[in-house]
């Protein structure tokens, strides 16, 4: 590899900063633009530059907030490090950080700082995104829910109020972001204004663009240095250029979509990028802020989950789609998600389920999926080929910039202009195809142009695939002239030039290079492998062809001073690449390009999460599900080799063959024999709808008096207040109802119109009859309801001369994200939009009651503000760990209950998980479809949410942190039967794998509240 400048050179001549000085950054060519106020982070049309390096941008998201238990987020930024990735991408929630007017928290699950602090150990860059919009699938988009009510301005707007609302967070944001910014030797290289918005105004809303201007004032004035950047929704031309603009704008894509039904069935890929990046910012590097890397997946019996969804978007999607961004001359994308995680609480917005997976790379489990193999060993290709950072886009096969001998092949040509080196990057024309194609390419290389493959063999595309052709690559003192197979690694490993090719084993390949040392013998251990010596041109190369059929790693020609490997691409995908650091480097001597360019390959575990070398000693860190056979190429000074710790026993004689190749059994020390798992058989139970017993006093619930709101969805019918939750601080989970009529006798009923979003219930009760249940809809994002108005016969219980009382439970599933350009559509009515008592009577008071303290003083401000509801179980802390249910009655969760109502199940049970395991649980449910809903708390965190009669969800992982592994812990579930046949259900803990190794101690933050000491 040849990265320049690599920690050199003084820089009193740039009038650089002394953090510049300290790690080296080498001059570089004039013309570079930045934002005038950091040369740290600067570009041109090619890429950014970084510390005064060429940088392509690989990076994934990771909302640290669908994670809650922050000591496992390194374990995230490893995995994206692992796979090649030079970066990540957050989302903040403002919502959650924000939970009341003039209260803003940075605590906790909440908190930035660790996240910062682990990125920075790990070697990633951070690109922050806090909105004050982020979308995501969350509750109104991540604006906080007080901010829905509160303010009467349109939101998203310049207005003033609106203005007042967000700017302590943003201040709170800019106080957690300054001191990491890049400038100050941390790892955050950007911020992003808003999210997915038009910069023009449309009638009745203007100030959008202004909204922009007021984001980027604030943080430039509060000391913000680093660019601030873009995600367009699409190809709208929006804030490239013109009032509100940003530093570097970038557009989202996903192509195919959200339908994981269809999951084998593609959409094409896109093909006129680069023409609209030429077209709308032509001066920076092509950004995509946003590139699919899943899809969410909605409620609905039909809802195809997400292992469907994992398949639509799986490592052929990512060969060929990633790919064509790389066609397309991109040079910073960003991966959504790389880790979806959890919506715990009422994080998730209306559409969605408590799962988050995502279809991701890496599973909210926190497990490597298949198509993780595929974003690393694109991701390894990256990190080693820097001449990829900057690439001219030469043409395609409708221009003549590559000829292919098929018509059914259509191809890119890139060409990097200092150094020579070329990208063919080919694929099928019809990119969804499943055939088999076979081709030759006509390859300009600097020794002449030639007809690839010499040797008449052909190379061939199976199905959906998509293969990059590269030529006059040096790596070290050696050069490649040409390879058809792909590149995990090009070069150096202790002052040896190292190439690693792979490739299909069903594909032959072919390779042309001039090796330092080359008058050494090729050794050929394993595969059909085809190696001649041929004069090309005015000098000698070697000619190599991969024949069909070659598996396992091969080792094409070994010298003290050159080294080349092939394996096929399944072998590849168990290789890892990890940074060594330099000890006597600065704080980014954990950052590959920036702090060391050393690594060593090793091929074989499950996961490799960090290396180091000490004297002639190679320590690594990782973990194991299997015994494996550990390849490990390094140094030749390195002769010893310790696993997590422990010296691993060298197979002396493999490792006897070629030079700097180590290899060894590895053995977990633990399995899933090592602990036991617990059954869940042994429950007590407390009915929690005391609220429709006769004796029931609602005294201090709020009364619901109000005329006016500023949610713009105004009630349909009804004479009395306005029922909106969340105009009375009651917008999170559950919101009960009770309304007061002096009965008379002749009333037959209530009509209701309820409003609680997709796939939300309500059910009614008159005094304490069970009246029924009406339920909002999605179905796989088809027959979609969010409010129902539903007529509730009062069956003869209506008491004449006494007050009757009308108590609803209604379940809110989210706020509205923002939707048709229109932002006050988080503004959402959730609460009874119209209500009316057949017979002429009225209603003589509502109150209401909703999560204990509302959004102003609820009092778990560990968990924050999304993790409770109105549910009487909820507000008097039944689910949290320290409660004492000594005095409920005994009785099995599969009991459940005997008619409509609600019910709070507990249970403990202990963990015996031995230190140096990681092991994800997951809390199962009968999946059969029932009439009930049901909360899941574990340690008095809500992990789950239940909708038997709509699913898809019955699953819930449970992450080690909210689970303590070695002791006591409590689950709670609140059972809520919709229909008079009442409901039962089961509940396992299943294990979802074993990985010896892995993370390290992991401390638990489960504070109890038995008493909450307020009137509920």
């Amino acid at each position: 590899m040849r990265v320049t400048g690599l920690l050199t050179t003084a820089l009193s001549l740039l009038g650089l900063s002394g953090l510049q000085a300290a790690v080296g950054i080498s001059p570089r060519a004039p013309a570079l633009a930045s934002n005038n106020l950091t040369d740290l982070v600067q570009w041109d049309p090619y890429s950014v530059y970084v510390l005064g390096q060429r940088f392509f941008l690989w990076s994934g998201e990771f909302h640290t907030w669908r994670l809650p238990v922050p000591d496992l987020w390194i374990d995230i930024l490893e995995k994206a490090k692992a796979a090649g990735m030079n970066a990540i991408s957050i989302y903040v929630h403002w919502g959650l950080t924000n939970p009341s007017n003039g209260t803003v928290d940075f605590t906790g699950v909440r908190a930035l700082a660790p996240l910062f602090e682990a990125a920075s150990a790990s070697g990633l860059f951070v690109v922050v995104r806090p909105g004050p919009y982020i979308n995501a699938e969350t509750t109104a988009g991540g604006i906080a829910h007080w901010v829905t009510t509160e303010v009467a301005a349109h939101l998203r707007t310049n207005a003033t109020e609106y203005e007042y609302a967000w700017i302590p967070y943003i201040k709170g944001i800019i106080e957690q972001v300054k001191p990491y910014q890049i400038s100050e030797g941390g790892p955050v290289i950007a911020v992003q204004i808003d999210n997915e918005y038009t910069q023009a105004d449309s009638p009745g809303w203007p100030g959008k663009a202004e909204y922009f201007v007021q984001l980027e004032d604030l943080y430039r004035a509060e000391g913000i240095v680093v660019p601030l950047t873009y995600n367009d929704p699409g190809m709208g031309d929006n804030f490239a250029t013109g009032i509100g603009a940003v530093d570097l704008y970038g557009l989202d894509s996903y192509p195919q979509s959200f339908d994981c039904s269809n999951p084998y069935v593609w959409n094409p890929v896109v093909t006129n990028y680069y023409t609209y990046h030429l077209e709308t910012s032509p001066e920076e590097p092509f950004y995509i802020p946003e590139f699919q890397g899943g899809a969410f997946d909605p409620w609905g019996p039909n809802a195809p989950g997400y292992a469907n969804c994992r398949i639509l978007t799986d490592s052929d999607f990512e060969q060929i789609f990633y790919l064509n961004l790389w066609a397309n001359n991109v040079k910073m994308a960003n991966f959504y998600m790389l880790f979806g995680g959890t919506s715990w609480g009422y994080l998730a917005f209306h559409g969605v389920y408590t799962s988050y997976d995502y279809g991701a790379s890496i599973a909210e489990t926190r497990i490597l999926t298949p198509k993780y193999a595929e974003l690393k060993r694109e991701g390894l290709f990256l990190r080693s080929v820097s001449d990829f950072y900057k690439t001219d886009m030469i043409g395609n096969t409708s221009t003549s910039a590559v000829n292919v001998s098929s018509p059914l092949i259509y191809g890119t040509y890139l060409r990097n202009p200092d150094t020579g080196t070329g990208f063919y990057i080919v694929r099928q024309q019809n990119s969804s195809s499943l055939d088999t194609v076979s081709f030759t390419l006509q390859a300009n290389t600097s020794e002449g142009i030639f007809t690839l493959p010499q040797d008449g063999s052909q190379i061939t595309l199976t199905g959906r695939a998509s293969k990059l052709i590269t030529h006059d690559l040096y790596f070290g003192s050696s050069h490649l002239l040409y390879s058809t197979a792909a590149i995990l690694f090009a070069g150096t490993i202790g002052g040896r030039d190292v190439l690693f090719l792979y490739g299909p084993a069903s594909d032959s390949h072919e390779a042309a290079f001039k090796l330092s040392g080359a008058s050494s013998a090729a050794v050929s251990i394993s595969g059909p492998l085809n190696i001649q010596t041929s004069s090309i041109m005015n000098g000698t190369h070697t000619l190599v062809d991969v024949l069909p059929g070659t598996t396992g790693l091969s080792y094409i020609w070994d010298s003290p001073s050159s080294l080349v490997l092939f394996a096929d691409s399944d072998t590849a995908g168990t290789f890892w690449a990890p940074t060594i650091a330099q000890s006597s480097a600065t704080q980014f001597q954990h950052y590959y390009q920036f702090g060391t360019n050393e690594t060593v390959l090793v091929g074989g575990p499950y996961l490799v999460r960090n290396a180091s070398i000490s004297g002639d000693t190679l320590e690594l860190r990782g973990d194991l599900n299997e015994t494996t056979y550990l390849t490990v190429l390094a140094p030749s000074t390195v002769t010893k080799i310790t696993w997590n710790g422990d010296q691993v026993e060298l197979d002396a004689a493999a490792s006897s063959g070629p030079g700097g190749v180590l290899r060894a059994s590895l053995c977990p020390k633990l399995s899933i024999s090592s602990f036991s798992l617990p059954t869940l058989n042994t429950w007590k139970y407390a009915d929690s709808l005391p609220e429709v017993s006769g004796s029931y006093d609602d005294t201090y619930w709020t009364t619901a008096d109000k005329y006016t709101t500023n949610i713009p969805y105004k009630p349909i019918y009804g004479d009395g207040p306005i029922l909106y939750g969340c105009d009375y601080g009651y917008c999170e989970g559950a919101v009960l109802w009770r309304g007061h009529f002096d009965g008379t006798g002749n009333e037959t009923g209530v009509e209701l119109l309820i409003n609680g979003g997709e796939a939300f219930a309500a059910s009614v009760w008159l005094n304490s009859q069970f009246l029924g249940t009406t339920y909002g809809n999605s179905s796989n994002n088809l027959n979609i309801l969010e409010e129902t108005n539903t007529l509730f016969p009062f069956q003869g219980a209506v008491i004449a001369g006494k007050d009757n009382i009308v108590t609803v439970i209604q379940d809110n599933m989210g706020l509205n994200e923002t939707q048709d350009d229109n932002a006050d559509t988080s503004k959402s009515p959730r609460g009874i939009r119209g209500y009316e008592i057949q017979g002429h009577n009225y209603f003589t008071s509502w109150k209401v009651q909703g999560k204990l303290g509302g959004y102003t003083n609820f009092p778990d401000k560990t968990r924050g503000v999304f993790n409770e509801g109105g549910f009487y179980g909820e507000r008097a802390g039944w689910h949290l760990p320290d409660f004492d249910d000594s005095a409920w009655e005994s009785r099995p969760l599969s009991t459940g209950l005997s008619s409509a109502g609600v019910g709070m199940f507990r249970t403990t049970f202990d963990l015996n998980i031995p230190t140096g395991l990681d092991v994800p649980l997951s809390f199962d449910f009968d999946p059969t479809p029932q009439a009930y809903r049901a909360l899941l708390f574990v340690n008095g965190w809500q992990v789950g949410r239940r909708v038997a009669n709509l699913g898809p969800q019955y699953s819930f992982p449970v992450h080690q942190g909210i689970l303590d592994y070695s002791g006591t812990n409590t689950v709670a579930v609140l059972l809520w039967a919709m229909e008079d046949t009442g409901a039962t259900t089961s509940l396992n803990v299943t294990v979802n794998g074993v990985f010896d190794g892995g993370i390290g101690p992991i401390s638990l933050d489960n504070p109890g509240w038995s008493s909450r000491g307020q009137y509920i």
